[in-house]
């Protein structure tokens, strides 16, 4: 059982920031920020809640510093169709249904779809009934073989994003499952990554469907202030047509 002043060190050291660096934008000095880390001060609520602002710390994990020093928990977890998350819910499904006719779905910290847009239907058609089981994971989803992955021309490119993104995740918010997950389908290929997916700034998704080539790019959206872990934790992720071609399929 961790202290909070263990946690928040943990967090600060993932975050890249000194002692002073995180003391200067708490607006408090870097001693106090050693006697809390140390223990021999304890935080107060707010001041464990400023320290994770700062730190941009997760709710459900600003949840666990708040535990550790003593705190009730501030950010309640709710389904995302509860009826308190109702207006949220119903914007994000209004956010999906207008991007449509393309492709838009919802999921979760651990990449668990949630929602999608009606657009999706016709690439899921001849996905295995086993891989859409709820909760249907969208990377195991897109690499399986009996799933996406069938349709997926660039294969490899794709792989390699996921691979990139959830490492990325994982580096700054630390979650078992997630790398277990990323252990199962995303461990780097023999002769690493394809050339040029670093410096890219979008590679497409090549699907082919009814003999045709469509190239892909997604966006990801999130909540900015949200005070709910669910809002907190899911992202709408919306694909686009990359060529004239592909936006004539959809059309």
């Amino acid at each position: 059982m961790y202290t909070v002043g263990e946690l928040l060190r943990q967090w600060r050291h993932r975050r890249g920031l000194s002692q002073l660096d995180l003391a200067i934008a708490a607006d408090v000095s870097a001693r106090h920020v050693s006697l809390v880390e140390t223990g021999r001060s304890k935080p107060s609520a707010a001041m464990v809640l400023r320290l994770a602002d700062q730190l941009h710390v997760p709710l459900r994990d600003r949840n666990r510093l708040l535990l550790a020093a003593g705190f009730a928990p501030r950010f309640p977890e709710r389904p995302l169709h509860d009826a308190a998350l109702s207006a949220a819910h119903d914007a994000v499904r209004r956010v999906i249904a207008a991007h449509e006719p393309y492709p838009a779905l919802v999921f979760d910290r651990r990449w668990n779809i949630l929602m999608t847009n009606r657009a999706l239907d016709g690439f899921l058609a001849g996905v295995d009934p086993d891989l859409l089981v709820p909760p249907v994971n969208l990377v195991r989803l897109g690499l399986h073989p009996r799933g996406l992955a069938r349709l997926v021309v660039n294969l490899a490119d794709v792989r390699a994003l996921f691979r990139r993104r959830i490492g990325r995740q994982l580096a700054t918010n630390p979650d078992p499952e997630l790398t277990a997950l990323y252990e199962e389908l995303l461990a780097p290929a023999p002769g690493g990554d394809p050339p040029g997916i670093e410096s890219d700034v979008a590679i497409p998704m090549v699907i082919r469907v009814d003999g045709r080539e469509l190239r892909l790019f997604s966006t990801i959206t999130t909540f900015g202030t949200p005070m709910d872990i669910t809002l907190d934790e899911i992202a709408i992720e919306s694909y686009y047509p990359a060529d004239a071609q592909s936006a004539a399929y959809f059309a």
